[in-house]
């Protein structure tokens, strides 16, 4: 069975040993901590962000995009973002 940790008034959780251990964590560690499916998942940050692929699953429109694919989307994001800020800009000076 998986040890038992309770959290603090102040929202904090102590990690116990032998999960310390087990992942090599030491004080001071980083972590990104999300919800995932009503779980509380905690990810240290020394580990690689390959490390984590996949663990969101997939995305909802089930599209997987490539290096190329989401470098492009992101262009596009900030080239609309671009001509809203122009365009707003340009409607306020007139």
């Amino acid at each position: 069975m998986a040890p038992l940790t309770t959290m603090t008034s102040k929202g904090q959780l102590t990690i116990p040993k032998q999960v310390r251990e087990q992942l090599n964590l030491t004080a001071g560690t980083k972590f990104h901590v999300t919800a995932v499916d009503g779980k509380v998942v905690a990810l240290p940050r020394n580990r690689k962000l390959a490390d984590f692929a996949g663990i969101l699953g997939r995305p909802p429109t089930g599209e997987i995009l490539t290096i190329e694919g989401m470098n492009e989307a992101v262009m596009d994001a900030a080239a609309e973002d671009d001509e809203r800020i122009a365009r707003e800009w340009n409607d306020g000076h007139k």
